[in-house]
């Protein structure tokens, strides 16, 4: 097929070598149609364009794709818009719906003044692209809402993820109904939050509300609902859970939360009239983000359960507060290694006893929960011994007779070392100190003018062997004077310049001297100060200290 400036003309003669009266068909009208023949053999649309803008040449694609240009078409005024937008503006390119199609233009120079058109149908093209661009975006908001559901720890921050992340990617309202893991009242609750709303919502409702909301009945059992229209009428039931002045018409699409062995809740997102519905794509996008978002509750609520149980095991391996006991003042510091829990092997404790008061400070072996549980055990097993027995060498002998008969003691091959103390104020002032020492760092005693001077007592773990030796020392505390004792984790916290020197018993002394005349808290305060500065936050092992302090008689 051939084209000229002036028009469309027929195809080869099939009748016989001549043209028109019989005379031979020229050479060029030849060429001509055999050009033809290859352009109309070209996918794209081709359109030749003379020096004054009209079409020539026109191929079979381009017949196709636009059958408003004919040769001798001016194409600044052609019906095809963005075509002749671009040839208007001198623009080489355009790309534009047509004949719901979707047209891509590039033109070409050529020389005299003249120039082609390629016009390519994108359609399908521009489709997977789009699709991809979808598919991509769809991925994103998956991978964004995984991670921060996955920062949710508590079941508060996974409900308020799960009802903000879908708007307004997903929804224009997304309302997440659930059950409290252990209801203290058996109704559901909800939160829900709306585009252009400060923050999520929430409350508690009847459970009419799942009768009032198609699908959610179903979902709350695991179901599966498809989307639907709904015609939203706020009503009692539904006051305060969707907001005032929402659109009547929406659609809707309710999504259950799967949880461990039971469904988490049920995930609610409302689409306005004014936006396309849930296509199948959505649908799939919807569930598998409340998939994530129910998977996320139930583990932020086992993660509540582990803090409630660490928060009752902590406060039951704590130091204790101390007592307030007649004629001295106490007082003790406690710091754990590196441990979220602030639990360790390291403990004090003052037991009012007959005309005074028990101390003990001790220092399990290990770190963390493993040695807080056999503090535990230490402390549990003073507090029963002390009702048979108070003098502090007979009592921790019972206390490593007791340690040594516990069926795990021996595979555990735990142990502690131990002062055991009885504090007794005398009628003309100060305090009569017994203390014995099972392999503990020897108490010091710091005088008023600064004199620091170290009980020697020394003796073997608690609890490690069998007939081990213990040691006992007696002295008077005068009034001024603090009796002061500690574990080998101040001595041994490492820190410094370089990080990794010791706090030492020379530094130490030099805190206690300094703080000669402050009373047992201000000067343990001083201490745990001076030892945290050291480490600069990096302990690696538990802390304890304890001291003690006769009152002032009037």
């Amino acid at each position: 097929m051939t084209s000229t400036r002036e028009g469309r003309v027929a195809g080869p003669d099939r009748s016989g070598g001549t043209g028109h009266g019989g005379s031979p068909r020229p050479a060029v009208a030849e060429r001509v149609d055999l050009a033809g023949e290859l352009l109309d053999g070209l996918t794209d649309a081709l359109l030749t364009i003379d020096d004054n803008g009209m079409v020539g040449l026109v191929n079979a694609a381009a017949t196709r794709l636009l059958p408003e240009l004919v040769p001798g078409t001016d194409l600044a005024t052609c019906a095809v818009p963005a075509l002749a937008a671009a040839t208007a503006a001198g623009h080489a390119r355009f790309e534009d719906q047509h004949h719901c199609r979707r047209l891509r233009g590039v033109r070409r120079a050529l020389a005299g003044g003249r120039s082609v058109w390629y016009v390519r149908d994108i359609t399908d093209e521009h489709a997977r692209s789009e699709e991809l661009l979808a598919e991509r975006s769809r991925t994103a908001f998956l991978a964004d809402a995984g991670r921060r559901l996955g920062l949710a720890l508590h079941r508060d921050q996974a409900l308020r993820a799960a009802a903000t992340l879908p708007v307004p990617y997903l929804a224009d309202l997304a309302l997440v109904v659930h059950l409290p893991p252990v209801p203290a009242e058996p109704r559901p609750h909800w939160i829900r939050y709306a585009e252009h709303q400060p923050g999520p919502v929430a409350g508690a409702a009847d459970w009419t509300l799942t009768t009032v909301i198609p699908g959610l009945d179903e979902a709350l059992d695991g179901e599966c609902p498809m989307p639907r229209p709904w015609s939203v009428a706020i009503s009692d039931d539904l006051d305060p859970v969707l907001p005032a002045g929402l659109d009547q018409e929406a659609t809707l699409l309710v999504s259950p939360m799967p949880g461990a062995g039971r469904t988490a809740g049920a995930l609610v997102l409302l689409r306005h009239a004014q936006r396309a519905g849930f296509d199948p794509r959505d649908v799939d996008l919807a569930r598998e983000f409340a998939a994530r978002a129910g998977a996320a509750l139930s583990m932020a609520e086992l993660y509540d359960e582990q803090a409630h149980l660490a928060r009752v095991l902590q406060n039951s391996l704590l130091p204790p507060d101390l007592p307030g006991i007649a004629g001295m003042a106490v007082a003790g510091g406690y710091r754990a290694a590196g441990d979220s829990l602030r639990i360790g092997g390291d403990f004090y404790d003052v037991l009012p006893a007959d005309g005074g008061a028990l101390f003990a400070l001790g220092d399990v072996s290990g770190k963390g929960v493993g040695a807080a549980v056999l503090t535990g055990r230490v402390r549990q097993s003073l507090q029963t011994l002390r009702l048979v027995e108070q003098q502090p060498l007979k009592l921790l002998r019972l206390l490593d007779r007791a340690l040594l008969d516990m069926p795990d003691a021996a595979r555990r091959s735990q142990f502690t070392t131990l002062l055991l103390g009885t504090l007794r104020p005398e009628p003309e002032g100060g305090l009569r100190v017994e203390v014995a020492g099972g392999g503990h760092p020897a108490p010091l005693v710091v005088d008023g003018d600064g004199t620091v001077t170290p009980v020697r007592v020394g003796g073997m773990p608690v609890g490690a062997l069998p007939d081990a030796r213990f040691t006992e020392a007696d002295l008077r505390l005068p009034p001024g004077s603090v009796l002061f004792a500690h574990t080998d984790g101040v001595t041994e916290a490492r820190g410094g310049p370089h990080g990794s020197e010791m706090f030492g018993e020379r530094r130490l002394r030099q805190a206690l001297s300094s703080g000669a005349g402050l009373p047992p808290a201000a000067l343990v305060d001083r201490v745990l100060r001076l030892v945290d500065e050291w480490c600069a936050g990096q302990r690696h092992d538990d802390v304890a200290m304890l001291a003690v302090a006769p009152l002032k008689t009037d």
